[in-house]
This record gives structure tokens, sequence and C-alpha cells, in this order.
């Protein structure tokens, strides 16, 4: 069974402190906004390995294809968000 794009939203909350969280998506595909201070002072891999780790094996398995942008809560701002 595909993951709806409330689950993954679940599981990447579950794992990692979000200020804001959106993700999209058709059952295997996703595309997610992800805010937290946990990015801070991150690079973009380190940020996106958080995600990963939140996720767990759920990306192998369930998840087939998962595009992010991680934000820190002044990125975020900035963007107009």
């Amino acid at each position: 069974m595909l993951p709806t794009p409330a689950q993954v939203r679940q599981y990447i909350a579950e794992g990692l402190p979000c200020e804001h969280l959106d993700v999209q998506g058709d059952g295997s595909h996703f595309d997610a906004v992800i805010v937290s201070a946990a990015f801070e002072g991150k690079r973009l891999i380190q940020r996106h390995q958080l995600v990963y780790a939140a996720l767990g094996d759920r990306m192998k398995a369930e998840i087939h294809a998962l595009s992010m942008r991680t934000l820190t809560p002044a990125e975020y701002q900035q963007a107009g968000k």
C-alpha cells in the first residue's frame, strides 16, 4: 500500500522537530517543504540526512522519490512565507 502525503508528513514530524512541514505527492513521488531549527548551521546534505534519518527504512521500502526544500526558520521567513 502506497503512503499518503499525510503519512509522510507524520513520519518526518515524528523524527524531526518542524516549525513548518508541507508534503505533497501521489503515493510514490513526494515534494516536501521542511522548516526546522535543527537545520541551523548545517549544509544542504546534512539537512537531507536529518530528514532521511527521520524517515528511516521507509525511504527504501515505501517512498520511492522525495524532493525536499529544507529551510531554517529564518530562511523560511526571508522567503516571505
